[in-house]
């Protein structure tokens, strides 16, 4: 089976030359489910994965915005509509300057993997454009999401393709991005997650991504008798999902040492404790500055510039950041430093390499499109919300993304168990497959 794995790769890579970040996701699954799909005579009949791997839409498009000083701005927006075959296209934007077609895939092919995961019925899809939202007035930047949703308004709907906000699209973005579609479509429609409270968003979804990772981390470690209580954990990214990493690994009673952005790491030994997190929220998400002010206001603290943070000792890693931050020497180092799990917020954030040091070492490795699947699955809870015209309480959504993480860790398990160890990675890849593969097969050649 490796030998067609090797050979259907070759033909991904020559139909899309120069994304090296698509291949690596779509090498990652091929790999894994090969023996899978090669022992099912309808998956091959049916070319399910040739299928997979081409995405069912490609938009791209040009965004001209005026900035501040009156001058013509061009961006390039995108959006990847993967798989529909389990529900409408779902997955967040991306502002971003790395932001290209590759990047994009890639993103929209885990993507429709993590949604199977959930159990909901979503689809797999995203988007966004090189813009950078940083160092931008608000002003500009509502000029910039006016002109993106203008374009993007005619491909997008409630029961077409839901998208939602990723790196560079909080808040702030979607309320300008839902404000336009609603102008130009006359309706107030769920066609946005992760929107404002009291317009048509969901309690928990800003939590959702960092709280669902930790309770995937949990889950595992409950596998070998332990929990998050006293353990120490290093959390990459300062963003979203490092931020609410660190509220629930606190809440479990463990304790997180690092923060980082693109600039640096930050190490406090003594923990980053409710009030120096709330610090952190108001640092990055309304003053926009840089981490390296935490270790100005805190002492004891120390910051390591132009350095992430794996060669600091821990139980737990949590990267929280982007794709490929741990790189082979990493995995190493925090194997080495004593690391047992890791729990992946950020997208496809270990290199193939990494991966296998992980697994060789046989510790806990909770791949991105299984732990880092509770956002979507909540963005999904919100769409709910929005189709019946009702808001439950956080409580309510807390225990169903809850129950959601427990449901994937138990999907994993089903088809990741290689005698004692749990292949997480594998697991995750086959149950993901295996419900989109199906619906493809029902659907007959679309």
């Amino acid at each position: 089976m490796q030998k067609r794995a090797e050979e259907f790769m070759q033909e991904v890579i020559r139909k899309n030359p120069g994304e090296a970040e698509f291949h690596q996701a779509v090498r990652e699954v091929v790999e894994a489910v090969m023996d899978h799909y090669g022992a099912n005579p309808k998956y091959v009949k049916a070319r399910v994965l040739e299928r997979m791997t081409e995405p069912e839409r490609v938009i791209m498009f040009r965004v001209p915005w005026l900035n501040d000083k009156g001058e013509v701005m061009i961006n390039r927006g995108y959006r990847i509509e993967m798989s529909s075959a389990i529900g409408p296209y779902k997955g967040g934007l991306r502002f971003h300057p790395t932001v290209t077609l590759g990047i994009l895939k890639f993103l929209a092919f885990e993507q429709v993997f993590k949604n199977s995961l959930t159990t909901l019925p979503m689809g797999g899809g995203k988007g966004g454009s090189d813009f950078d939202p940083k160092g931008k007035s608000d002003n500009e930047v509502m000029k910039f999401c006016q002109s993106f949703m203008t374009e993007l308004s005619r491909h997008i709907g409630p029961d077409t393709d839901v998208p939602a906000g990723d790196i560079g699209v909080g808040g702030r973005e979607i309320g300008y991005m839902f404000g336009q579609y609603k102008r130009l479509r006359n309706e107030f429609t769920g066609v946005l997650t992760g929107k404002g409270l009291n317009w048509g968003g969901s309690l928990i979804r800003p939590e959702a991504t960092g709280y669902g990772c930790v309770y995937f981390v949990q889950e595992m470690l409950k596998t070998r008798g332990e929990g998050i209580k006293g353990k120490v954990c290093i959390v990459s990214g300062s963003g979203n999902v490092a931020q609410y990493t660190v509220e629930k690994v606190n809440q479990l009673k463990g304790k997180c040492v690092t923060l980082s952005d693109s600039n640096g790491t930050i190490y406090d030994p003594e923990g980053i404790n409710e009030e120096k997190l709330a610090y952190v929220m108001e640092l990055k998400n309304e003053k926009r500055g840089r981490i390296s002010e935490y270790a100005k206001k805190y002492k004891g603290t120390k910051y390591l510039a132009g350095k992430r943070p794996w060669g600091i000792k821990c139980n737990i890693a949590f990267p929280s950041a982007t794709q490929n931050e741990i790189n082979e020497a990493d995995a190493k180092e925090l194997v080495k430093n004593g690391c047992y799990a890791i729990g992946e917020g950020a997208n496809m954030p270990t290199t193939p390499e990494g991966i296998e040091v992980f697994q060789k070492a046989k510790i806990l490795y909770a791949p991105g499109k299984a732990a880092n699947a509770g956002g979507v699955a909540t963005s999904g809870l919100e769409m709910s919300q929005n189709s019946e015209r009702l808001s439950w309480t956080k409580e309510e959504v807390e225990e169903r993304l809850h129950n959601i993480m427990i449901s994937i860790h138990n999907s994993c398990v089903k088809y990741g168990k290689e005698g004692k160890y749990v292949n997480y990675a594998k697991g995750a890849n086959i149950a993901g497959f295996v419900k989109v593969a199906g619906a493809m097969i029902d659907q007959g050649l679309v």
